[in-house]
């Protein structure tokens, strides 16, 4: 196992006011730290699901675990072909490699601290989202960026089976 050890000289410090904001009602990214701001050491993101929201389809990291903590209300986490339903103060942490997915649970809201170790530069992918949602650029458009974001969609029976 290898040991990321981060290279930056000051503390970060996010302010909500200033924290850049992705989309939304019923859904709502908002940009916290990314990995060229943590020296690699992590890449965060505050995620406001509301009234049954789907969040992240089925996907994967190679390179870097997920960390999921419920700030508050209900979601709806794929951890593997596992459906884990999650409520505030819960905590779950994906590792490299296994499929993932998360949603608000159907007819609640999700508040969600997600945290990426190690970073990836990923605020871009989130405007990138942000675009396919305005219709600027193709779904499509996503499965060109895979590597570059570190993000592999997937298909799960289990996920379709309990969002469907």
């Amino acid at each position: 196992m290898s040991l990321i050890v981060p290279n930056f000289d000051e503390s970060v410090i996010v302010r909500s006011a200033e924290a850049e904001v992705i989309g939304q009602a019923p859904i709502t990214i908002r940009l916290l730290a990314d990995s060229s701001s943590t020296g690699g050491a992590l890449s965060t993101q505050r995620v406001s699901l509301m009234d049954g929201a789907d969040g992240a389809k089925p996907h994967r990291h190679d390179g870097s675990a997920e960390l999921f903590y419920m700030l508050d209300g209900t979601a709806q986490l794929l951890s593997g072909e596992q459906v884990v339903t999650a409520e505030r103060g819960d905590l779950v942490i994906v590792p490299p490699g296994l499929a993932h997915a998360f949603a608000a649970a159907p007819g609640e809201n999700a508040d969600i601290l997600i945290v990426i170790t190690p970073g990836v530069e990923r605020f871009e992918y989130f405007r990138h989202l942000e675009r396919i949602a305005y219709g600027k650029v193709p779904p499509e458009s996503l499965l060109e960026v895979q590597e570059l974001y570190d993000t592999y969609f997937l298909n799960s029976t289990a996920w379709n089976d309990v969002r469907s």
